[in-house]
């Protein structure tokens, strides 16, 4: 299954740590299977249920924050040097996992994707990282995924936090009407 995940999110091999790795793929894998997801699920399973009929599915969306999250962490690097530091691992992890609770989020009823009862009592940041922290993540990611939407406002975010938050928004809002 590991082969199948890198070939739709390849930004998995970016992370560094194989442990690191090797642990964020299995969050991703094991959510999709106690979610009941297949590869081909997840070709059709909007990243959004906010906007209508998006054509942007969760794998493209997690794969544009990532590559965002980095670009952004890459052109801080370059701009301030050493003044700001960003565990890229962290990052990486941390932005390919910061929607896996979507798989608990969502269900399909009537070939439509909706709104489970899970996720009408947890939104995906709070159910993924209670999921991810099953794997012995570091805290730090575990806080990227809780803190990456709006559950994380008055927090105080780590950097990479901050980084994912900005990336999945931007990535989210260029879509809303």
């Amino acid at each position: 299954m590991s082969s199948a995940l890198l070939e739709i999110i390849p930004e998995f091999k970016d992370i560094q740590d194989a442990g690191l790795r090797n642990k964020a793929m299995a969050v991703w894998t094991e959510a999709m299977s106690a979610g009941r997801w297949t590869f081909d699920d997840l070709k059709d399973m909007p990243f959004t249920l906010l906007i209508k009929e998006t054509e942007v599915n969760l794998v493209a969306h997690t794969r544009a924050v990532t590559q965002t999250a980095m670009n952004i962490a890459q052109v801080l690097d370059e701009a301030y040097k050493s003044k700001v530091k960003v565990n890229k691992d962290y990052l990486l992890a941390g932005a390919l996992l910061h929607d896996v609770g979507k798989m608990f989020e969502y269900t399909r009823e009537g070939g439509r994707f909706v709104q489970s009862e899970s996720g009408r009592l947890l939104r995906h940041p709070v159910s993924g990282a209670a999921f991810a922290s099953r794997f012995d993540l570091p805290q730090e990611i575990i806080h990227i995924i809780a803190a990456h939407s709006k559950e994380g406002d008055g927090l105080r975010r780590t950097i990479e936090a901050v980084i994912v938050n900005h990336a999945d928004f931007v990535n989210f809002d260029v879509f809303k009407e």
